[in-house]
């Protein structure tokens, strides 16, 4: 999905992100009534995005807190 033809995107930041977020990844369900979440790196916000799949995001999400991606 290149900026020219990107739907809009409700974007979100984490909570966890310290000073709202400037070299973070921010999330948000595309507008376009598909589902489907977009995913980028707030530093650069005209760069790459990576979209998934609402039942995409939901096992990434469950993942997460299920503690799968605990690398420490």
């Amino acid at each position: 999905m290149t900026p020219e033809n990107r739907p809009p995107v409700a974007w979100h930041i984490s909570s966890f992100s310290p000073d709202a977020g400037p070299n973070c990844v921010e999330a948000g369900p595309i507008l376009d009534g598909s589902g489907r979440i977009a995913v980028r790196h707030s530093r650069h916000p005209d760069g790459p995005v990576i979209v998934y799949t609402r039942a995409e995001w939901d096992a990434f999400l469950a993942g997460v807190r299920a503690a799968e991606f605990d690398f420490e």
